[in-house]
């Protein structure tokens, strides 16, 4: 059974930085595309950052320049480096694996921006 486990969430201030990691039970090389999405209080989820087994990548346009998604195939780890975090940041990220037409969704991890 595919697990998604993401940890790294927290409180930081704005401006600060954060790093995101999604460990999978498996190979990550098994998954078609891997990401990020969020989903702040009373707002619908939405796609942050997405990466291919081919290493291409993806981005919503709100955090272009700050994010960055990578992969670390041996260690079936997919990260998300988020650097000058703004207060509208503040949402709940679940990482995302799509293996043979199937979405798989970790647990989530609180991600909080504020003085």
């Amino acid at each position: 059974q595919v697990q998604l486990a993401e940890s790294g969430g927290g409180l930081v201030q704005p401006g600060g930085s954060l790093r995101l990691s999604c460990a999978a039970s498996g190979s990550i090389l098994s998954f078609d595309a891997m990401g990020w999405f969020r989903q702040a209080p009373g707002k619908q989820r939405e796609l942050v950052a997405t990466i291919t087994r081919r290493i291409r990548t993806n981005y919503a346009d709100s955090v272009k320049g700050r994010f960055t998604i990578s992969r670390d195939n041996a260690k079936n780890t997919v990260y998300l480096q988020m650097n000058s975090l703004k207060p509208e940041d503040t949402a709940v990220y679940c990482c995302n694996g799509v293996l043979d037409g199937t979405d798989y969704w970790g647990q989530g991890t609180q991600v909080t921006v504020s003085s």
